[in-house]
């Protein structure tokens, strides 16, 4: 099953994704769904990509939870100095020393970083482990860093080692 299917899960959220963009369950619009996310997870197969193996269910969900939370203070943090008359931030640049080594791992700290208001992830040395992102308003920068050492990287290393 697995060489002509490698990757289940993947189709099968291929076909959901799908069906929801359609917005049809039509025949037609099933096959072609199903036809299209078997091509993908095969193609995907032959990347030869490891396997994710998540170690930490629960690490996760709280991790999420943990991202949503501050996704929207970063939103009331951002729009605080959008329409504060006199605008007092200092953005700039942050190096951060990184232990982690997992693309899986990596990919989503990327996706935490940038989908959070205020930050933006610029480069990733991988050979030093450094990751380089830019910040709205730096306020203290060794805080800054422990906060994405512990809120993100300790959790995405107990979920993907």
């Amino acid at each position: 099953m697995t060489r002509w299917l490698p990757h289940p899960w993947f189709a099968l959220w291929l076909l959901v994704a799908w069906l929801l963009l359609q917005q049809s369950l039509a025949a037609p619009t099933i096959v072609l769904g199903i036809m299209l996310a078997l091509a993908l997870s095969w193609s995907l197969g032959k990347l030869g990509l490891p396997r994710v193996r998540v170690r930490s269910l629960g690490t996760l969900l709280l991790l999420l939870v943990r991202v949503f939370a501050d996704i929207v203070r970063a939103n009331l943090a951002v729009a605080k100095i959008i329409v504060s008359p006199s605008p007092r931030h200092t953005s700039g640049f942050v190096s951060i020393p990184l232990e982690i080594t997992s693309p899986y791992a990596l990919a989503l700290l990327a996706c935490i970083i940038t989908a959070t208001p205020g930050t933006i992830w610029v480069s990733h040395d991988s050979l030093r482990r450094v990751l380089m992102l830019h910040v709205l308003d730096v306020v203290d920068e060794a805080a800054l860093i422990d906060h994405i050492r512990q809120r993100y990287e300790q959790p995405l290393l107990r979920i993907f080692r």
